[in-house]
């Protein structure tokens, strides 16, 4: 399965960093993740603390759940080695 839609976002708060993952293209949806402590490289495919899914998705979780493992393996190579400076887009305001 090919990363290309996902993207990770990283918030700074008081008590710590929050990761959200976005799949920008269909099926949208977004998972928040915290890393793994448990894991031995301390962030592992990480902790889902929650997952939004549009409203046709109900039921039918099962379906998806190849989404939602992709997602996670794509926070945990996010992770791996930062991107190169031409792969990474900035938007101007």
């Amino acid at each position: 399965m090919s990363f290309a839609h996902f993207l990770r976002i990283e918030r700074e708060e008081p008590g710590g960093s929050r990761h959200t993952v976005v799949h920008a293209s269909d099926p949208r949806f977004s998972m928040e993740l915290a890393p793994d402590r448990e894991a031995p490289d301390q962030v592992g495919r990480g902790v889902i603390k929650r997952i939004c899914l549009p409203n046709s998705w109900a039921g039918d979780y099962g379906k998806y759940a190849q989404w939602i493992g992709a997602a996670q393996e794509f926070f945990a190579q996010s992770f791996a080695n930062p991107a190169p400076k031409t792969e990474t887009r900035r938007f101007h305001t």
